[in-house]
């Protein structure tokens, strides 16, 4: 007998009733068969199901996010808001304004600005007539921002997400936020720097991430030192970039890079390598000014002279005991024009300074977290008449922060609060849940924090629970005797301290509390 696959609605009904009508003949005959009362309705729903011929089942694949990419859950948006909060009020504290540019950019604005990084801009495909990108920094769009709207001066902020298609290590992504601030304008030398680095210790230190430094180096000091060893000029921007690797990798491998790879000669490069992984402080300055081969140099004296300005300004600041001149740090981005910095944790923040080989790099615990310097010709490459407005700036390294931030709280084993609710509203009696939304009604329209459990009549020890789980520090009780009085009884958590509170005080009661 054929098998049967599919059958129509009605060739189905039709095979019910014949096995219905066998079924209650052969339960008449057999005695041993008792207490059976099947219906065609049941015998129906457990026999005729609907079958389809094909069933349509889900691909499998692998759940997770892609890569360079992170889910943050309610722990550590906690910790993301809280470092938010300390560099979005430096930012403030120093008068900047916040702008937002698009998360994407025509092609052509990003395209050449980054030198051998530009590899790493994601490119997206053409949907209305226009080659896009999503935007690789917030700088670029910022000198484009600028340029656009013909600005002569702006002092500004903006925490943004950007995308780099790198193939990330620790504590790095492909998508991740950026804080930056940014001073476009003329104004007197190195007053604009010097709050930038400024800016830059104060978050550092604010954030108690341990021992930081914060190294100081200058581009027109970097080429003219080049150019003194016998780089051309041609190839400055190329060797930057691999001098811009030491730390990531060892100076050999930086050495054979630019012999292999950049067709350096080998003496140049060993000349480079002299001069490259000197650092210090002023005393650095000294030494390179009364230097035979660099005093010779136009370029780097003009730094120097900078430089010393810039430590002097430092000081005053009260900022130079954390600033190292190293002349290792080159800023592998092509947009870099003079000054520029970038900022390190270190194994032991009281290891001392010192002028030769002291590699600054081998104390680094986490890499670079925090970086700018000056980039005074960017935004006349978006100006239709080549007009210049120079700027300077930083950029703070948030994702790096909050990898350190979280494995902190990992290690402290502290509770964190993910809400910031003020105060439950809670009855210690069934039959009140009215009255507990009138009274949280009144208190978000007075700008209260407050919450109450979605349930008819929960347990005053659940709800007492359910505060202490997640940090609520007040509970606002009521029941019969509160209403009766006009009062409400307000519990502290930890305390476990109550006390009666006429309802027109409550407001300023938890204000007061929870300031």
């Amino acid at each position: 007998m054929a098998a049967i696959k599919c059958l129509s609605a009605s060739c189905w009904r039709i095979l019910a009733a014949q096995r219905m009508s066998h079924f209650t003949f052969t339960t008449s005959l057999g005695a041993n068969i008792s207490n059976s009362q099947v219906t065609s309705k049941a015998f129906l729903h457990q026999d005729v199901t609907p079958r389809t011929c094909h069933v349509d089942r889900k691909p499998k694949f692998v759940l997770k996010t892609p890569k360079g990419t992170h889910d943050v859950d309610p722990r550590q948006m906690a910790i993301r808001q809280r470092v938010f909060n300390i560099v979005l009020n430096c930012f403030k504290r120093h008068g900047a304004e916040g702008i937002d540019t698009p998360v994407f950019e025509l092609k052509e604005t990003l395209i050449g600005k980054y030198g051998e990084d530009s590899k790493l801009i994601y490119d997206l495909k053409d949907q209305g007539g226009e080659q896009l990108s999503l935007r690789y920094d917030l700088t670029v769009p910022f000198a484009r921002y600028v340029a656009m709207n013909k600005i002569s001066h702006i002092k500004r902020y903006q925490i943004s997400k950007v995308y780099r298609r790198d193939n990330p290590g620790r504590g790095r992504y492909r998508e991740f936020y950026q804080c930056d601030f940014d001073i476009a304008g003329h104004y007197d030398p190195l007053l604009p720097d010097a709050e930038c680095l400024k800016i830059m210790y104060e978050i550092l230190s604010e954030l108690e991430l341990g021992g930081f430094l914060i190294k100081v180096n200058d581009r027109r000091l970097l080429y003219g030192i080049l150019t003194t060893c016998g780089v051309p000029e041609a190839k400055l921007r190329t060797v930057c970039t691999s001098i811009d690797k030491l730390g990531k990798i060892t100076w050999d491998k930086v050495r054979s890079e630019m012999i292999e790879e950049k067709d350096m000669r080998p003496e140049t490069v060993d000349r480079v390598g002299e001069y490259i992984r000197l650092n210090g402080g002023l005393a650095l300055l000294e030494h390179l000014w009364n230097d035979s081969a660099i005093s010779q140099n136009t370029r780097a004296m003009e730094a120097l002279n900078d430089l010393k300005l810039l430590h002097h300004y430092l000081e005053i600041f009260g900022v130079a005991d954390k600033v190292t001149f190293d002349l290792g740090l080159a800023r592998g981005l092509d947009y870099y024009t003079r000054v520029i910095y970038e900022a390190v944790l270190l194994e032991d923040p009281k290891e001392p300074h010192s002028l030769q080989d002291n590699d600054t790099n081998r104390r680094a615990v986490f890499g670079s977290i925090a970086a700018g310097g000056r980039y005074d010709d960017l935004v006349g490459m978006f100006d239709a008449k080549g007009r210049i407005v120079p700027c300077v700036g930083i950029s703070i390294g948030i994702e790096r922060i909050l990898s350190i931030e979280k494995k902190k709280a990992e290690e402290s084993c502290k509770s964190i609060r993910t809400t910031e609710t003020q105060v439950l509203v809670a009855s210690a009696q069934p039959h009140y849940l009215e009255e507990r939304m009138k009274l949280i009604t009144a208190l978000w329209k007075a700008g209260i924090k407050a919450e109450m459990l979605h349930k008819k009549n929960p347990k005053l020890l659940a709800q007492l629970q359910y505060c202490e789980k997640t940090g609520i520090p007040l509970v606002a009780i009521i029941g019969e005797q509160e209403l009766k009085d006009g009062v409400v009884k307000l519990r502290d958590v930890t305390t476990r301290e109550e006390v009666n509170i006429p309802r027109e005080y409550l407001v300023d009661e938890i204000q007061k509390r929870t300031s």
